[in-house]
């Protein structure tokens, strides 16, 4: 009966614990960029997009295209990077649980 109490108790700890970890990965913000610096994404480590920054040289009509490449680059390379910081923050909350890689909170 005690294993299963401190079971509950250390459940509970990580719940709390996630719940931070939740909101601390809103404040962390990572930079996905693409065309050599020409298009800059910034996003959080919860996959919200905070801005985007494109270089003056590609706002002509016949770049379009290549506009459209290079914000789906950036978007993709912020979005492995808060991926990243997200399974770096739970494998430094769960390290010790013995909880299966991967599992997904909130």
């Amino acid at each position: 009966m005690a294993d299963f109490l401190g079971m509950m108790k250390q459940a509970a700890q990580l719940q709390s614990k996630m719940q931070a970890m939740q909101e601390e990965l809103g404040q962390v913000e990572v930079e996905g960029v693409s065309g050599g610096g020409l298009v800059t994404v910034r996003m959080s480590a919860k996959m919200e997009v905070k801005a985007v920054k494109i270089d003056p040289s590609l706002l002509k009509a016949e770049e379009c295209e290549i506009l459209e490449d290079l914000l789906v680059t950036a978007l993709g390379d912020a979005r492995r990077k808060a991926e990243t910081t997200m399974q770096e923050k739970m494998a430094s909350l769960t390290g010790g649980l013995g909880l299966p890689p991967g599992l997904g909170f909130g």
